[in-house]
């Protein structure tokens, strides 16, 4: 398995345990934090999985060349 598959899988566990600790969040405060720190993994995989998506030498091009920004006075001229 490569590390984008470890990934995925890793993100429908937590997925997962996400979903049968909704059911209980409201009635426990252990629950609620640990229901919240899954939440925080959750999101630090998917970015790690966007980081892996992403083609080096494309981001390397990209913080080369300027980017040019829209004025809303831009649209008027």
């Amino acid at each position: 398995m490569d590390n984008k598959q470890l990934l995925k899988k890793r993100i429908e566990q937590i997925e997962l345990q996400i979903k049968r600790l909704s059911q209980s969040t409201s009635s426990n405060e252990v629950s609620e934090s640990l229901h919240n720190s899954l939440i925080l993994q959750k999101a630090i995989l998917k970015k790690d999985l966007e980081n892996l998506n992403k083609n080096p030498l494309v981001e390397k091009i990209k913080k080369i060349m300027p980017h040019q920004e829209k004025l809303i006075c831009d649209y008027f001229n």
